[in-house]
Formats: C-alpha cells, structure tokens, sequence
C-alpha cells in the first residue's frame, strides 16, 4: 500500500504525477491539497484567506464558514474532481472523496488558538482540527474492489461538522489506518 500525497501550490505538474502513478503495480491512495487554489478562489469572491499566528508563533489559515464553503469549492470540487477525471485518462479507476463522505477521515475540533490582537490574549475558534481516525472499512471496501481513493479536506468532527486539517496530518492517520509501507510526496 502507496499513500500519495499531491501538494496544493502553484505549478505542480498534476498530470505528470498521474501518469507516473498510472504505471505502479500496487494498490495506493491519493490525498491532494488545493491551497493556491483556494487563495484565488477566496480573493476572487471577494473573501482573502485570513492568516492566524499564535503566540507560540504558528501560523494557521483562520477557517470560518466562508473559507470552508470556498474550500469544499476548491479542493472535494474543482480540484478533486480533476484529478479525478486526469486518473480516469490514465486507466486508474479513482473515485474523489473528502473527508467528510462515509466519515472517511474523523477529527478533533481544535478548542481555540492563542492570538494578541493589539496587547490582548485571545482565544480565537474557527472551524479547524487534528483528523484522529480513519473508516478503514470505508477505503478497504473501494481498495479491495479496485477504485483508488483521492480524498482531500475537510474532515468530520466529533460534533458531525465540517474542519480544515493538514494533509500531512490526513497522511499520518491514514499511514497509520491501512498500514502504509511508503508515502509518496
């Protein structure tokens, strides 16, 4: 089992990847991101992704309603249904799933980030978490019956609600979940 991940940014040669990945002989799972995607989807309607740094000094994409409805655009809709379609072009029979279908990749609601606005702590909750598990039963179902899952966020809380995660974090839960012998980025 293969997991491979396909970054978000600009200029990546998704099709080269597909094609490459339309020669393997095992079986894998594709997880893709859609971030310059989705930056230019938000600055086009009007809505500039907002960027969080905590006091520890991380920074986070501040995910609000707004940004989830113009991430599911871009990522489980344009982007995933073109990879999809790419696949298809290369004989791999994929199906594009987020995270949220069948519960395919759980999480944890993060409780807050840490920010000084001006000289004042605050404790700022949007819509973004840790995935925790994986419905195996789910991807072992499409594996074992010769679809190639190309999921991407959001994810499903505890609360049954729609998160932004980090892909890497998706990979790790997913490595751990099926178990993977190697992880492609």
């Amino acid at each position: 089992m293969i997991i491979v991940k396909i970054g978000g940014g600009e200029g990546i040669n998704i099709n080269g990847i597909i094609a490459d990945l339309s020669g393997l002989d095992k079986r894998f799972v594709i997880v893709h991101g859609a971030n310059a995607l989705r930056d230019k989807l938000a600055q086009d309607l009007g809505q500039p992704k907002q960027v969080l740094t905590s006091v520890k000094g991380y920074t986070s994409v501040y995910s609000d309603e707004r940004l989830l409805d113009v991430m599911m655009m871009a990522y489980a809709g344009l982007r995933n249904k073109r990879i999809v379609e790419l696949c298809h072009g290369h004989g791999i029979n994929a199906v594009g799933l987020s995270g949220l279908d069948g519960k395919i990749v759980q999480g944890r609601r993060n409780k807050g980030i840490r920010v000084y606005q001006g000289k004042k702590l605050k404790i700022v909750r949007d819509f973004s978490g840790k995935p925790q598990a994986v419905n195996t039963g789910l991807l072992q179902l499409l594996l074992d019956n010769g679809y190639v899952p190309v999921l991407t966020v959001p994810i499903i809380d505890e609360q049954n609600a729609a998160i932004n995660t980090e892909n890497d974090d998706v990979v790790r839960v997913l490595q751990q979940a099926l178990p993977a012998e190697m992880v492609i980025s």
